[in-house]
């Protein structure tokens, strides 16, 4: 081609060859990332009805509550003491209230009244009051002495409901045909779209997503959702400042290291699991990293600048610490992964179904069923009500 002199800045229409600089590559910076579900893995088995039933059970309990407001004669000389529920006494067991060195003897037993031993085996005595938590040692048998009664626990069903996630999608045979910048196949890219969205959404109603009251299982009016990790946790909810949680510092709410600790140490007291996945947003996730800012030690060569806390180990647990903007500004999981599964219905995971065209159009839907499995609420925890500023 001869030389013209001609500059493309200058070329106008006059130079054909001039073409759109496009890059064939597609930005997206709307969150879609599953940080839970992630961590969490695949399921090991798919749900095979839409209400997934597990089986929880429990042992016998070796506790109870002082349920007496006036002891005759006082609090530390009595012995006939009304307890919550007697028939977790047995004759002969070992009691020792909470906070006293003192043990008592259980000699007999009426409804909920025991009748003990004070400062049973020369051990000092000290004031009962109501509501002391009384822990049972265990219990002291007769030498050839006939068997005890039975005793034993209710095996409970817990249950949980699928959700249907869906999503269209219709694309026109022009638009298929026609060339387009950074998509090869109009069809599959709006495929891959909603999938990520289909995904997102699942993480969302794993965290936060409300069964109805009436009618869980679905109709043709009602639309079956499941319950999420933060409506499933009947047991343990601590707020700063109460139910043996002290309060944090800064805002006097915010989360700090003897917050989340307290909380530990509860769950870890009522159950055998371990918390292993502490789940957080943004703002808390950065509180957690603050732990150590007091600790930080850098070189005068170091040119980096850390801030992160992935794993927290404590005395109750080691924790993965995950991010998760699902989660509220103002709460904190605290899971046992073990006990938590997201299944799909059996045949049921997000795949494309092609619908039947009724046009010069490609028409179809993403479909997935989905339900969590978490066993034993009371494995798992949460903090709410702490600062968001």
């Amino acid at each position: 081609m001869p030389f013209t002199g001609k500059a493309t800045y200058t070329a106008g229409a006059d130079l054909p060859e001039l073409m759109e600089d496009v890059s064939d590559v597609v930005g997206i910076v709307s969150p879609f990332e599953t940080p839970l579900l992630d961590a969490l893995g695949d399921a090991s088995r798919p749900a095979q009805s839409t209400i997934h039933e597990w089986i929880e059970d429990t042992l016998l309990p070796n506790s109870d509550t002082v349920n007496q407001t006036s002891f005759s004669p006082n609090a530390t000389d009595a012995t006939s003491i009304t307890v919550a529920n007697g028939s977790r006494f047995r004759i002969g067991d070992q009691v020792r209230p909470e906070g006293l060195r003192e043990v008592m003897f259980v000699t007999a037993i009426a409804a909920n009244v025991l009748t003990v031993v004070r400062r049973y085996g020369n051990t000092p005595g000290g004031a009962l009051s109501n509501g002391l938590k009384l822990t049972i040692l265990g219990n002291a048998a007769l030498e050839g002495d006939d068997r005890p009664a039975a005793r034993f626990t209710d095996r409970a069903r817990k249950r949980n409901y699928t959700q249907i996630f869906t999503a269209a999608l219709e694309v026109s045979g022009s638009m298929q045909a026609a060339r387009a910048h950074g998509v090869a196949d109009e069809a599959d890219y709006q495929k891959q779209e909603r999938l990520r969205e289909l995904l997102r959404d699942l993480e969302n109603c794993v965290v936060n997503g409300v069964a109805p009251t009436a009618a869980q299982q679905g109709s043709a009016s009602v639309r079956r959702t499941m319950n999420g990790i933060i409506p499933s946790i009947a047991t343990n909810h601590f707020v700063p400042g109460q139910g043996g949680v002290p309060t944090g510092g800064g805002a006097g709410s915010a989360l700090n290291e003897p917050v989340l600790n307290a909380a530990l140490r509860l769950i870890w007291e009522q159950s055998a699991g371990r918390v292993d996945t502490i789940v957080c947003s943004g703002l808390q996730k950065r509180r957690i990293n603050e732990f150590l800012s007091t600790s930080r030690l850098y070189g005068p060569n170091d040119e980096s600048y850390r801030s992160l806390i992935g794993l927290y180990e404590s005395d109750f647990g080691v924790c993965r610490v995950v991010l998760s903007r699902w989660v509220p500004a103002d709460h904190v999981l605290l899971l046992d992964s073990s006990r938590l599964s997201v299944m799909p219905l059996a045949g049921r995971s997000f795949h494309y179904k092609p619908l039947a065209a009724t046009g010069d159009a490609e028409s179809g839907m993403l479909v997935g069923e989905y339900t969590l499995e978490m066993k034993n609420e009371n494995a798992h925890g949460l903090i709410r009500g702490l600062a968001t500023t």
